[in-house]
């Protein structure tokens, strides 16, 4: 009746042959254009802060964000996802401030708060392609 679970079992090849399946079918947007012109459900995200490495705690969080859009889709709602970065400025200063080994404003002043900011900037999007990686592998 029940096939035995056998212990080769390869969880993390069976994720990524699902994750395979999703992308080359293109599953989430079919799931998306089967909804358009229905009645639309809008789900404003606090998106997660790109600078830092995603944890198992966001994962979590992530899963209770998605069970609304997920849940008014089978109820048979357009629900138009647009992701985006959280990349304000506080936690991105901090982490280019300890890199370059700062501990006063004056310190960043002297350097350039041009030079400055720039380095911000890449340092916002250090983890996008984590992110995005974390995003796929929990169906979100």
């Amino acid at each position: 009746m029940f096939k035995p679970v056998t212990p080769k079992l390869d969880v993390k090849e069976m994720e990524e042959k699902v994750l395979r399946h999703w992308q080359r079918q293109d599953i989430f947007h079919k799931s998306l254009d089967q909804r358009i012109g229905g009645s639309e459900y809008i789900f404003y995200e606090g998106p997660p802060t790109a600078n830092g490495k995603p944890g198992v705690h966001h994962v979590l969080a992530r899963a209770f964000k998605d069970i609304f859009p997920r849940y008014k889709t089978m109820q048979g709602f357009h629900v138009s996802r647009r992701g985006g970065w959280d990349t304000h400025g506080l936690p991105v200063e901090i982490e280019v401030e300890k890199r370059l080994g700062f501990t006063s404003k004056r310190q960043i002043e002297a350097y350039g708060i041009e030079k400055f900011n720039g380095l911000c900037r890449d340092s916002a999007f250090t983890y996008i392609q984590e992110w995005e990686k974390l995003t796929d592998r929990i169906g979100y």
